[in-house]
């Protein structure tokens, strides 16, 4: 019997969520498994991995063979450089302490470039917060000015009304009075 360390589908159309699963190769991609070693979930960014190491290592070690996809978490996982590492003790390469300590020395870098990659992508958030908030307060200033211009035009305008409605009023005053001042004469 061939054993094949693979993704079994779940989740809902458009959303899909894996379970990593041993399985025989002639069982259907979602049907009968041997054992279930974790989870995987693309939805996420990054991608979420739940992965039984230890039983997953075992199963490598046994002969399991994965897929493209399955080999590709479990190197990311380590499971894949940990049985290369314990391939190397079985061949007196070197010890176990040694392959302890090459393994840590993988964990810790990548470890730290995984807090530099969220680092960098909180730092290219918060630039595109600022850059978006930036234009925006461009935009309402420019709006602002608008207005401003708008309302002192209309006020101008509403005064220039005034004047001319005021300087009609003096006009017939004025007439009123011319008149008044001829029937006076006349009288």
């Amino acid at each position: 019997m061939s054993t094949k360390i693979r993704l079994a589908r779940h989740g809902k159309k458009g959303y899909a969520f894996y379970h990593i699963v041993v399985a025989d190769s002639r069982s259907p991609r979602d049907g009968r498994f041997i054992e279930k070693l974790g989870t995987y979930n693309p939805n996420t960014n990054p991608a979420t991995v739940v992965l039984n190491f230890e039983s997953a290592l075992k199963w490598i070690g046994v002969g399991a063979q994965p897929t493209d996809t399955a080999r590709s978490i479990l190197s990311k996982e380590g499971v894949m450089y940990r049985h290369h590492l314990n391939g190397g003790v079985k061949k007196g390469a070197f010890t176990e302490e040694a392959a302890e300590q090459k393994f840590a020395k993988w964990v810790a870098e990548k470890e730290a470039k995984a807090a530099a990659a969220k680092a960098a992508q909180e730092a290219a958030k918060a630039k595109t917060a600022k850059e978006r908030l930036e234009a925006e307060t461009k935009v309402k200033e420019a709006k602002a000015a608008a207005l401003a211009a708008k309302l002192a035009e209309a006020a101008k305008a509403a005064e220039a009304a005034a004047a001319e409605t005021a300087g009609e009023g003096a006009e017939e005053a004025a007439e009123a009075g011319a008149e008044a001042a001829a029937e006076t004469a006349a009288e």
